[in-house]
């Protein structure tokens, strides 16, 4: 080591980006552009030498590995890493720090309020691994981030948390998956200023909607950034005339929540907004144009397209308020016109090798990139690149986000109702599912091209791939949209992706899985939120994620699914051990409205009705209704309804409540049931389990053909709820994935009555079309039977099989 690395402090001025094998990445990004004249708030690193030296001196790295060694045996067992991190990580916090490295850490505190002129300063501190041959970006998201740390107590302890959060489960088992050695692995901690914003937010030097480069957005909202960064609030958005620097549009958005610092306890607390504020700009056009020309001179630094995180101190006076806290490269267009181009230099191919065939799901096309073959959401978590094409045995809520990611999806197990069909549909991504071996017969890092026409996966770019990709989205967004007496409704989950859906021909939701946000943006038990004071944090963020289905297209409907997890998707999340049991058969077990009734889940319930009230009274989204799942009977419905009661949640004129029609037990009795809400939507696949007692999961029973929608007791059951509900004032919609699978079987919904279909994003202009040409049908058919009855000759119809009297 030279002698600036064998520090154990260096300020931020002094690093530059060949660095991070001593401060990490991060910390060498903020010295990079603090070298390129960049207002960057001032602070230092606590460099990987330092960290080195802790466990080291203090004896414990032997230690540390020693228990690695022990615990964890088997690799594929979590719960090993779970032990081994927590007895790493007490063995860590509870060991003390040299004298030589705290008095370094305490010295350049002092020398940083000094140099701010105060006593305290408030600093954030930030981890940061590093290693000679492994990139920092493969521990994103592992280590941790303290904020609003102040004095040097607090500052040392949580420096040692830093440290200790190298050793997190998903740390170790990274390591150990990637064989690099763990005592060749070190951190980085970045202690900087507080920016006490008045503002914060993102902005990116190109359009990150549409990728046009002569585009800078920005988005902002009250207080710190991470209520834009984690998608808490609707912020505030302005396009900026790279050139020019001209104002091109703004759109302010209602702006609800707020974290700032605590005056009296200098803790971040989440605060309302005004009602004044809510609606004003929380920028105005000078403090833009200056973020504008800061975006530019970023870009032209690092010579690329730069995702940036900024900050307005409340403090201070403009401009000397503006600060960068972060600069990226930004990777989603940048890697689109990477792929583009070179698709576009291959040659064409033909007769390429087919590697493995399966069932084809999702959107109908193809995918292609490069193979990711991952087998936990943590694997996929560590190796994920956008456009990679997800390789795995099955899916979960928990791989959701990786999902989001790629540019096709193959699995060794399920059918066209497993969760990677269902979710890739949703996603508009090409998917191929039940091929048995795709992940022991493709390789990651190989080219391939998933066929979700066919189901099949070839090895190589099929040239016909990415002609059909670059012309499909032209051809739909022509094709006119013809009326329908039967509403076409659409499934979402994701929120962010009603952007791109919003101008479909569809008349509302009809049904909103709020799994996705549980999984991913909100991703702990929410029990877990109860328990540790975080009750608001989860309303919030499940309200933001709504709200913003619910803004894009009001005065439209969304019919918000209350959480239907099973408790082993439940123990998936973020402290579910705690709260889940384990039930051979999760499918028929404690979901639905069985969980909202019980003592052991009705508190968490109660939050997700809070969420909905927020949406509904204080952001005044009145298009925001409610769907309970897995009703199975009369008494948990009345209970179920009164603790919505409790919540501020009654139905009304303008507050409908469906049921999910997803057990026998609600069809026979849908006379009773109609008295309770004010509609119900038909779960095609739980119905045809339920009915024909078939596990819809089951892959065999599937490739024999027992399960189908079709089936006419499943038509039967299904043709007399709706009967029985039009005769009780309900209206009865449908949001299984048969209407838009089967063609005969939505005409037959069609003919019994039905009110509307709900169908994935890729199915609603083809679903419109069909649904229409059955309406025509049905319209000449009663023509012509009027007219053969005038005419003396009255048409024998035959009798549907769906026809029934109980």
């Amino acid at each position: 080591m030279s002698a600036t690395a064998k520090s154990h402090v260096l300020w931020f001025e002094t690093l530059r980006n060949t660095d991070v094998p001593i401060v990490g990445g991060k910390n060498a990004s903020l010295g990079e552009m603090i070298n390129a004249g960049m207002p960057v708030p001032p602070g230092f690193a606590v460099t990987a030498y330092a960290y080195e030296k802790f466990i080291n001196q203090t004896g414990i790295a032997k230690k540390i590995y020693q228990i690695i060694n022990e615990t964890v045996t088997d690799p594929n067992d979590p719960k090993q890493y779970d032990v081994a991190s927590k007895k790493i990580r007490k063995l860590i916090e509870k060991t003390p720090m040299p004298p030589k490295i705290a008095a370094s850490i305490k010295a350049a505190y002092k020398e940083l309020n000094k140099r701010l002129s105060l006593k305290d300063a408030f600093v954030a501190v930030r981890s940061s691994a590093t290693a000679e041959d492994l990139p920092d970006a493969s521990f994103a998201g592992q280590q941790e981030t303290y904020l609003n740390v102040k004095g040097q107590d607090e500052l040392l302890e949580k420096v040692v948390k830093c440290w200790s959060s190298l050793f997190t489960p998903r740390a170790i088992f990274y390591r150990n998956e990637k064989g690099f050695a763990h005592d060749k692995v070190f951190i980085s901690v970045g202690v900087q200023k507080m920016v006490n914003s008045k503002a914060a937010g993102v902005m990116f030097t190109i359009n990150p909607v549409t990728g046009k480069t002569d585009e800078i957005v920005i988005e902002g909202n009250y207080g710190l950034g991470e209520t834009v960064v984690s998608g808490v609030v609707n912020p505030d958005d302005y396009v900026v005339d790279k050139a020019t620097l001209k104002i091109e549009e703004r759109r302010i958005a209602r702006k609800t929540v707020q974290y700032i610092r605590d005056p009296k306890t200098g803790k971040t607390v989440h605060l309302d907004v005004p009602p004044e504020k809510q609606k004003e700009t929380c920028v105005n056009d000078e403090e833009i144009i200056k973020l504008a020309k800061l975006a530019q001179l970023i870009e032209a630094h690092y010579k690329k397209a730069m995702d940036i995180e900024w900050a307005i101190d409340e403090d201070l006076s403009f401009p000397e308020n503006i600060f960068v806290v972060q600069a990226r490269p930004e990777t989603v267009w940048s890697a689109k016109g990477m792929e583009s181009s070179q698709l576009e230099e291959g040659k064409p191919q033909v007769d390429l090798k087919v590697v493995v065939k399966g069932i084809a799901a999702g959107k109908r096309g193809y995918g292609f990139g490069v193979a990711m073959v991952v087998l936990s959401p943590d694997e996929a978590n560590e190796k994920m690149k956008e456009g990679d094409v997800l390789v795995t045995d099955m899916t979960n809520p928990d791989f959701v986000p990786f999902m989001k990611m790629a540019s096709a999806i193959v699995t060794d197990k399920g059918g066209i109702t497993s969760h990677a069909a269902i979710v890739s549909r949703e996603l508009a991504i090409p998917c191929v599912v039940g091929t048995e071996t795709a992940t022991e017969v493709m390789k990651t890092g190989k080219e391939y091209t998933v066929d979700s026409r066919n189901g099949i996966i070839y090895e190589g770019i099929l040239r016909e791939a990415t002609e059909t990709t670059s012309q499909g989205a032209v051809a739909v967004a022509a094709d006119p949209a013809p009326v329908t007496a039967t509403k076409i409704y659409m499934n979402l989950g994701v929120p962010e992706k009603i952007e791109d859906f919003k101008s479909l021909p569809f008349e509302g939701i009809g049904l909103f899985r709020t799994e996705f946000l549980l999984a991913s943006t909100i991703g702990e038990h929410p029990l877990s939120f109860v328990d540790t004071g975080k009750s608001q944090e989860f309303i919030d963020k499940l309200a933001a994620g709504v709200a913003t289905v619910a803004r894009a297209i009001q005065p439209r409907p969304v019919v918000v699914r209350l959480s239907d997890f099973k408790t082993n998707e439940y123990r998936e999340l973020k402290g579910g051990d705690k709260y889940e049991i384990v039930e051979e058969n999760p499918m028929l077990g404690w979901r639905g409205c069985s969980r909202y009734i019980s003592k052991w889940y009705q508190k968490a319930f109660r939050l997700e009705c809070q969420a909905i009230k927020k949406c509904r009274t204080e952001w005044g989204l009145k298009n925001v209704w409610v769907m309970l799942p897995m009703v199975r009977t009369l008494w948990e419905a009345k209970k179920v309804l009164e603790i919505m009661k409790e919540e501020g949640l009654e139905r009304s004129r303008d507050f409908k409540v469906w049921f999910m029609a997803e057990t026998p037990s609600i069809a026979i009795m849908a006379d009773e049931f109609s008295k309770l809400v004010d509609g119900f939507s038909i779960g095609s696949n739980d119905m045809t389990q339920g009915v024909l007692m078939i596990d819809r999961d089951s892959e065999r029973l599937g490739q024999m053909g027992y399960f189908d929608e079709r089936a006419p007791a499943v038509k039967r059951i299904i043709a007399h709820l709706i009967k029985a509900a039009h005769e009780n004032g309900c209206t009865v919609s449908i949001c299984g994935e048969g209407p838009s699978n089967l063609p005969d079987f939505a005409e037959f919904l069609v003919r019994a009555g039905i009110d509307s279909i709900s169908v994935n994003n890729d199915a609603v202009l083809a679903t419109k079309k069909h649904v229409a040409s059955v309406e025509q049908k049905i319209i000449l058919e009663r023509l012509a039977e009027q007219a053969a009855l005038a005419a003396g000759r009255p048409i024998k119809k035959p009798t549907p099989d769906w026809e029934w009297t109980p």
